[in-house]
């Protein structure tokens, strides 16, 4: 009994808990790092170009006339640290048909001059989800349809010279008349 009131064991549970006091001479971990000032001092832009991977993906590939036509662009930074980009205008990405910049003739936005930034955390994966119409926009409203044929479909990081950069990904759609596209399904799978 005696060492329990040598200890102070019941002095300390009587009092009031007061968290230890700081030392001013030691240093704090710190709290948080700006990843985007480390990447763009410290991250060369071969590694840079390098760890963003572009995939453009469909569900499947012939459509008929005037089915809609979704595609996933999905973006992965393969390396465990931050990576940013700086791009043309705030407008981060982009995508396009046939070289037609969002299946537009006509210029849709006017985005301004200034550049913007794209984040991508360490290992992170960004997905965008679009729809084309199977149709080209030739005014404001005015749409041309596509017809039949094979279709390039691809998307970006909209920066200066993206595809030498490795920084886009294209898919190819046909779009087929009616009744072929059930005997392209069995094509495929059989």
């Amino acid at each position: 009994m005696r060492r329990i009131y040598e200890s102070e064991a019941l002095h300390r549970d009587d009092d009031r808990f007061t968290p230890a006091e700081r030392r001013g001479d030691e240093l704090q971990a710190m709290r948080s790092v700006d990843g985007t000032a480390l990447s763009r001092r410290l991250v060369p832009d071969w590694l840079r170009h390098r760890a963003i991977s572009v995939e453009v993906s469909t569900p499947k590939t012939a459509y008929t006339p005037h089915e809609s036509i979704p595609f996933r662009v999905t973006m992965t930074n393969s390396i465990p640290f931050p990576i940013t980009f700086r791009t043309r205008s705030p407008l981060l990405w982009t995508w396009y048909v046939d070289g037609v910049a969002e299946a537009s003739r006509v210029s849709l936005r006017d985005p301004p001059d200034e550049p913007g930034e794209f984040r991508f955390a360490r290992g992170e994966r960004k997905r965008f989800v679009k729809r084309w119409e199977q149709a080209f926009r030739v005014s404001k409203r005015e749409w041309e349809s596509a017809g039949t044929g094979e279709f390039t479909i691809g998307a970006g990081l909209n920066v200066e010279n993206a595809s030498e950069k490795g920084l886009t990904d294209e898919t190819t759609v046909r779009i087929v008349p009616e009744g072929y596209e059930q005997a392209d399904r069995t094509a495929e799978t059989g």
